[in-house]
């Protein structure tokens, strides 16, 4: 696997065609390709889109827009284009390759084993699909085919250091060392210079006992690369093991520093932590990795150790509990507990604890030949709270291991569309235009301040108080609604929501049936409640916590629910004037989701794509809503969409909560 990192208004059909004879596809081609080369992604799916409007059977187009869907962590939209790009042309091979590369990314290893026997049989001298086919082996752990493969690689292209390490990790996974041993050896002799290989062979001095020419490995790797964590991670295993705590911890923290969600090492600087006696610090990273991992177990039971240091045995029980509950054959967990409850008075219970410990043991000493399984934890001999290694996880190379990553992503609703003040007019292209709608273009022209339409926060001004007096000036004359309509957009950008309701209301009451003064009207209040309950510490937003679930979270011990109805009667009203606007659809979506009505939201957003298939921020919504609502496939390619359509963090959202074991469900 090689790693290089509107609804358009139809005058007539022969119209259209001529506007798009004047747009020259190669420009765009070109343009395409060469952000894709630049590693710019976004700017080349934009590209890409224009090109499957200009011509919607451009297989090339779909191909490459999939390939930097694929590079933006987006699976779910990188196959639906290598999907289209097979549809218009069935014997494209380099489809059937990248399909194969995605759809071992989301764990589907049979289907991307068939797209790369389909494009064996097309191009059999092609050597990358060799390699490819190695690597997807590798992933569905049939660890002999795979060195199969990398054997039929190596033949052709001997000089290639991955090919190497690739075939050295199947190695170790078989547990043939020395052919590891080699193979890293050969891959350093053909790359001095890529620390991957002495990361990797450090990981077999480590098992060889060669703790010495282990870290002057990771050292070398360090050297070469002074951000390699995974370099770093492993000399911190090491140092520990020497009793060298304090390079441990250094190393451990130097991690943490570029990845501070990195669980695993979070997890290992909290045992060490606890065995130092920093049982407050323990606790913190203890703490982060349950919230990242609710399910770990070894997090449960080794905090609940820390809890008993401090005298918090109540807590340290309810630990206890939730680590037998994950599993419950947990034998030690049980022992653990039966000495909390002892020492909390509970004696009866207590003795109940001891005894089912003791037929856990005797149940797993009756199968020790599952030691290995899901009994093992009934083994009361094991330590639990050892350090713990990714072990040849770590030689993935090019597999894209994202086993200890983690970024915390800041997640919320795109905000309302609404009318906001402005220094500049946004120009739109014909292709670029998400809707055509003269009345609001009239609108926009009519205001005596320059104003923009979109889903945006309110921006400062280079000269609010200039526009603010030619305003004033202008009411003293004419007191019209588009000049208060204009007057409250001002008011609004300096925060003064009373004045600006004041001029909505006297707006609305000479232009009753204006729904842009609704709008605005509609989102003020919200924006009020907003900036009320940011004052208070108490936001309530749709938010999806660390374990890929979701759920409305209140940033505050004090919870109050705020009352969205003006807000919603304003956007109801304005939907009666014009039923058929996008975009109060897509307000009264936010708003019935603030509201705690989620299947209403719902069919709001869908009204807004059914009218505007191209407002990115309506599947960007209901995307988050649906995988709320746990719906994660249909929630994973609504954010595919939004990203297509020019939401760029919706891959950072896809990155988090669109796994492998769900977004094909």
């Amino acid at each position: 696997m090689y790693k290089k990192p509107l609804i358009l208004i139809l005058v007539a059909f022969l119209s259209a065609c001529n506007l798009f004879a004047q747009y020259d596809l190669n420009h765009f081609y070109y343009m395409g390709r060469q952000s894709l080369i630049d590693g710019k992604y976004p700017q080349a799916i934009e590209s890409f889109n224009i090109l499957s409007k200009l011509d919607s059977t451009m297989y090339e187009a779909y191909f490459f827009r999939g390939i930097a869907k694929y590079n933006l962590g987006d699976f779910t939209g990188a196959q639906r284009d290598f999907d289209r790009t097979l549809h218009f042309n069935p014997i494209y091979t380099p489809a059937y390759h990248y399909r194969a590369i995605t759809l071992s990314r989301i764990g589907k290893y049979d289907l991307a084993l068939k797209d790369l026997e389909e494009a064996v049989d097309l191009r059999p001298s092609y050597t990358g699909l060799y390699f490819s086919r190695g690597v997807t082996y590798f992933l569905s752990q049939q660890f002999d085919k795979a060195i199969r493969d990398f054997n039929m690689f190596i033949r052709k292209e001997p000089d290639e250091s991955d090919a190497y390490l690739n075939r050295g990790a199947c190695y170790l996974f078989t547990g043939d060392t020395l052919r590891a041993m080699n193979d890293y050896n050969k891959a350093i002799d053909l790359d001095r210079y890529d620390p991957e290989g002495y990361v990797r062979r450090s990981r077999v001095y480590g098992m060889q006992g060669r703790v010495d020419d282990a870290i002057e490995d990771l050292n070398t790797a360090i050297r070469l690369d002074s951000t390699n964590t995974f370099a770093y991670f492993n000399r911190a295993l090491l140092k520990y093991e020497q009793k060298n705590i304090r390079e441990a911890l250094d190393d451990l923290n130097r991690v943490l520093t570029d990845e501070p969600g990195n669980a695993l090492t979070l997890y290992n600087r909290a045992l060490i932590l606890a065995q130092v006696g920093d049982y407050r610090g323990a606790l913190d990273d203890y703490d982060r990795v349950i919230n990242i991992n609710p399910d770990n177990v070894l997090a449960y039971y080794n905090r609940a150790s820390v809890l008993i240091q401090l005298g918090l045995y109540r807590d340290a029980m309810d630990d206890y509990s939730k680590a037998i509950n994950l599993y419950p054959d947990f034998a030690q967990a049980y022992m653990n507990r039966a000495y909390v409850k002892n020492m909390l008075g509970q004696f009866t219970s207590s003795k109940q604890d001891y005894k089912i410990a003791q037929q856990k043991v005797a149940e797993y000493k009756a199968q020790t030949r599952d030691s290995a399984g899901r009994m093992a934890f009934a083994d009361t001999t094991r330590k639990y709270d050892r350090l713990l290694s990714l072990d040849a996880d770590f030689a993935k190379k090019g597999f894209e291991n994202e086993l200890v990553q983690y970024r915390d992503v800041d997640i919320r609703l795109k905000p309302l569309f609404k009318f906001v003040a402005s220094d500049h007019r946004e120009s739109t292209s014909y292709l670029t235009r998400k809707y055509e709608d003269a009345q609001l273009d009239n609108f926009l022209a009519s205001s005596p301040v320059t104003m923009r339409f979109a889903a945006v926060k309110d921006e400062p001004l280079s000269s609010p108080a200039v526009l603010r007096s030619g305003i004033d000036a202008r009411l003293k004359k004419d007191r019209s609604d588009i000049n208060l309509f204009a007057k409250a957009l001002l008011e609004t950008e300096a925060k003064q929501f009373n004045s600006a309701m004041l001029c909505y209301d006297e707006a609305i009451r000479l232009s009753p049936e204006n729904a842009y003064y609704y709008i605005n009207r509609g989102v003020l209040q919200a924006d009020m409640i907003d900036f009320i309950s940011s004052i208070e510490n108490n936001v309530q937003v749709l938010t999806l916590d660390n374990t890929k679930t979701a759920r409305t979270r209140v940033q505050d011990q004090v919870t109050r629910t705020y009352d969205y109805t003006p807000a919603l009667h304003d956007m109801s009203r304005a939907a009666e004037i014009d039923p058929e606007s996008p975009y109060i659809h897509y307000n009264l979506g936010n708003l019935y989701c603030l509201s705690g009505d989620l299947p209403e939201s719902i069919a709001q957003y869908t009204k807004a794509i059914e009218v505007a298939p191209s407002i990115g921020e309506a599947y960007y919504n209901r995307g988050l809503v649906l995988i709320y609502l746990q719906d994660k496939g249909k929630g994973c390619i609504d954010l595919s969409v939004a990203g297509e359509l020019g939401m760029e963090d919706a891959y950072a959202v896809i990155k988090k909560y669109c796994t492998n074991d769900e977004t094909d469900k």
